[in-house]
């Protein structure tokens, strides 16, 4: 299965990306089809370069752009994206809110708490 996703390039503290086109089993920095343009996450103005001709292109021949890769090109108003980002809802909610969001009931074992005090040491006279 083809996949649209980020491979990085740039320095330590200086992220910069290619959005390639690479077999869904290939290394991240490992062998890749086709650069189909780039980002630059961090400068002043996040820079976006795209051939959204040959996006489309990879995408009609069965390529599914990753999560990241999906949300990016929504922002830049590419259509039908909605399809390929996961929900991720699971990361944000802890244990107990996610039972009681599918009806089950949260831990209600007795705590078992200590009433016997510890027996004084006894002082010799």
């Amino acid at each position: 299965m083809l996949r649209i996703r980020f491979t990085r390039t740039g320095r330590k503290n200086q992220p910069k990306f290619r959005i390639v086109v690479a077999e869904h089993s290939a290394p991240v920095k490992g062998a890749y089809l086709e650069i189909l343009g780039h980002y630059l996450p961090i400068a002043k103005e996040k820079t976006l370069v795209l051939n959204k001709e040959r996006v489309l292109y990879w995408i009609s021949k069965g390529a599914q752009p990753s999560d990241s890769i999906a949300s990016l090109f929504k922002r830049q108003g590419m259509d039908n994206m909605d399809q390929y980002i996961g929900r991720r809802d699971f990361q944000r909610k802890n244990k107990k809110a996610i039972k009681a969001e599918a009806g089950a009931k949260p831990d209600t074992a007795p705590k078992i708490e200590k009433t016997e005090k510890a027996a004084e040491p006894v002082k010799a006279g």
